[in-house]
């Protein structure tokens, strides 16, 4: 294992799902459930998630370079959309109202848009596509298992969680994070730009 790599990919993952954000969300969502459908949620919605992003983080790629578009391309446009997503994260209020009892969330809006939605989709294929090799393809995908495993124990034990953090202390993290995302995608607006005009 790349262990560089894995660290890197774990940052930029981190980042942008948030698991401590989407442990909170997922506990309104959840709120006056029994602990069983919360546990089955919360499994469901990391199963859908990290296989949505290995199999699209392996061959989206793939699938674009067919659709005629040129990766760097998609470095610049990823990054647009990852700086749009911490433009949203620093500035604006992230909201998801109450589903009805026992209603499965695992797909909407645990799995798409919160833990593998556009932004994540996207960094996940401009990681892989970044470093095809073998023992790099298992680093960005121990990095995708460990921050989908450090989210479901979130959720599982996001009523506790929410006690201890609380409003505030989110909404801190949720917007310094938006920071660093952000440094990010201009990283990756950088990498397409300078490569698409080598």
């Amino acid at each position: 294992m790349d262990i560089a790599l894995y660290l890197h990919a774990l940052t930029g993952l981190f980042v942008i799902i948030d698991p401590i954000g989407s442990a909170l969300i997922f506990n309104s969502l959840t709120s006056g459930t029994d602990q069983k459908y919360r546990t089955v949620m919360a499994i469901k919605s990391v199963v859908i998630s990290a296989f949505l992003l290995i199999l699209f983080g392996n061959y989206g790629e793939a699938l674009f370079s067919q659709l005629g578009i040129n990766i760097n391309s998609l470095r610049i446009s990823g990054g647009l959309l990852l700086f749009y997503t911490a433009f949203m994260m620093i500035t604006q209020e992230l909201k998801f109202t109450k589903t009805e009892k026992n209603a499965d969330i695992s797909v909407f809006p645990m799995s798409i848009p919160l833990l593998a939605g556009p932004g994540t989709l996207t960094l996940a294929i401009l990681l892989f596509s970044q470093n095809n090799q073998g023992y790099a393809v298992f680093s960005v995908s121990a990095a995708i298992v460990s921050i989908l495993l450090l989210t479901l124990v979130g959720m599982i034990a996001s009523k506790y969680l929410k006690k201890i953090i609380g409003k505030t202390g989110d909404e801190i993290l949720r917007r310094f994070l938006g920071v660093i995302l952000a440094a990010l995608a201009i990283q990756f607006i950088y990498e397409g730009i300078r490569n698409i005009s080598m």
